[in-house]
């Protein structure tokens, strides 16, 4: 069972129980919920047809920074250098459900 969600510019495979870096979204009380769901699939090639009122729950686990990334700019015969660096900030979050269709796929407890 797993969903393709859209947040941040980026689209994430998704299952119940994993655990994924995302851009910096607001949210409340350690919960995020995901509303921008393009697809569904319950077994191994078939996918939901009706998607409306899907949506996939998280709960936060933690906000951090990225490793450091070196932008390099330069421009040969001309003298010119620029070296820059930028971290991305990120919130670690973990997948608890999947709803569509009135049907709810849980992560198993363990």
């Amino acid at each position: 069972m797993y969903a393709v969600i859209r947040t941040g510019g980026k689209q994430y495979r998704v299952a119940p129980g994993d655990t994924l870096k995302i851009e910096t979204t607001a949210h409340t009380d350690g919960a995020i919920e995901f509303a921008d769901v393009l697809a569904v699939s319950g077994e191994e090639g078939k996918f939901e047809q009706e998607l409306t009122g899907a949506k996939v729950t998280a709960t936060v686990l933690g906000e951090g920074r990225g490793e450091k990334i070196l932008v390099f700019h330069f421009k040969r015969k001309k003298q010119y250098k620029k070296m820059q660096g930028h971290r991305q900030n990120f919130v670690e979050v973990k997948i608890n459900e999947i709803l569509v269709n009135g049907k709810s796929f849980k992560a198993e407890a363990k």
